[in-house]
């Protein structure tokens, strides 16, 4: 008998890309039939659910590293990826292998083609269902002790909602995606609580906005559950650079100790010392240095903006940019380009992304405008001069493309 073909890392990632017709669909009853067809997965560890408009994704690097400096094995799924899907789920705070993977997408495909056949067209098991599945099946298999879950988009209604997390954290809460959350602060911030559990431990950043504390004060006091502040800073030195990844670092923090208790001082200055975040205030190259961040909104920015000034020491800065078409591009570009020598406006793979010449028209000053983000990089590195600093940022894609290696397609959503 022809035993069948093994499935291969690349086959994985060919499956995911190919559900990307399927577009984004809210809700939660896929979700729940097809970690049932797994055996519930998530249900084998504990979890701790990062919600937030901005840092969730350092955040939840953060709280994994922690918690593994404590001896826990410990996992995480991150969103979105930068060059391959294996970056999305951490064991141990590395990559997933690609043989874990490919065996956890396989299954996972086998019980969504199965669902799909009895489901309307319009119902099928999306990408990031899928995708989320195979996390939850590859950490429980893999044995964790706990996974750090960021969550897609919201909290009520994404994908990861069908855990059940001891601890949640809520990292902040801006106007984004709005479309989808929310016109307000409030409201947007009810979609990011909604994952919630009675009797679980709620830790909110530092500086939260009124509305959005208010809330989580409620939904604390109407579930029986533990409100926990984090402060401003962890007091530690991180490896992560700019002034926003302290305050995520103290989220961090909090987050572990509402799980574990009480913390070991080195075991926390050790993950500090140990974590970076890829594609946030990453430096990729010298001479001139090249920094790449996906700050992807108006809040995001602001706080890359408010980091810059005393990282640069007076060196020139000539920035890359790119958004996409849902964010306040307006907004960003006020911030960030009264800090710049020059700019560099140019689009990315994502079908969302403005046009170049639209982001130009915009910016309201005299821009180079390069279509294709490799040669908007070469181009500012010209203008920079080898002893001043090239700025790519404005979204996380634009950051993909450019660590992406030539002919590799990347993820849409």
């Amino acid at each position: 008998m022809t035993r069948p073909r093994v499935w291969s890392a690349q086959d994985a990632e060919d499956w995911l890309l190919g559900l990307e017709q399927l577009g984004m669909r809210f809700g939660l009853h896929r979700m729940r039939r097809l970690t049932a067809a797994l055996g519930d997965p998530q249900e084998r560890f504990r979890a701790v659910h990062v919600v937030g408009t901005n840092g969730k994704s350092s955040t939840t690097r953060m709280t994994a590293a922690i918690l593994a400096r404590h001896g826990l094995r410990t996992g995480a799924y991150l969103s979105p990826h930068l060059v391959s899907f294996t970056e999305r789920i951490l064991l141990g705070g590395a990559d997933i292998g690609d043989d874990v993977f490919a065996e956890a997408c396989a299954r996972v495909k086998a019980q969504a083609d199965a669902l799909d056949d009895d489901a309307e067209a319009d119902d099928r098991v999306t990408q990031f269902e899928a995708l989320t599945a195979a996390a939850f099946l590859a950490l429980a298999e893999e044995g964790v002790d706990v996974a750090v879950v960021e969550a897609g988009l919201g909290g009520r209604l994404d994908a990861t909602n069908v855990l059940t997390a001891e601890v949640v954290v809520l990292t902040n809460v801006a106007l984004d995606h709005t479309r989808l959350l929310g016109s307000t602060v409030r409201e947007i911030a009810g979609e990011k609580l909604a994952v919630v559990d009675a009797g679980a431990t709620l830790v909110v950043g530092s500086g939260l906005d009124p509305d959005a504390e208010a809330l989580a004060h409620d939904t604390a006091e109407r579930l029986g559950a533990t409100l926990v502040h984090a402060p401003a800073d962890a007091g530690v030195p991180l490896l992560a650079q700019g002034a926003f990844q302290r305050r995520n670092f103290a989220t961090a923090r909090a987050a572990a100790e509402a799980l574990i208790g009480p913390l070991d001082e080195t075991a926390v200055r050790e993950a500090a010392a140990a974590t970076l975040v890829p594609g946030r205030f990453q430096v990729v190259a010298e001479h001139p240095t090249v920094l790449l961040d996906g700050a992807h909104n108006a809040d995001g920015i602001a706080a890359l903006a408010a980091s810059l000034p005393e990282w640069l020491a007076g060196r020139r800065l000539v920035a890359v940019v790119s958004v996409l078409d849902d964010k306040d591009a307006a907004t960003m570009l006020a911030s960030l380009l009264p800090l710049c020598d020059d700019v560099v406006v140019t689009s990315n793979a994502n079908p969302r992304a403005v046009p170049a010449e639209g982001l130009a028209s915009l910016a309201g000053r005299a821009t180079h405008v390069e279509d294709d983000p490799g040669r908007a990089v070469a181009l500012a590195k010209e203008l920079a001069g080898e002893d001043g600093v090239v700025l790519a940022t404005g979204s996380i894609y634009l950051i993909a493309d450019l660590l992406r290696p030539p002919g590799r397609r990347g993820a849409t959503f």
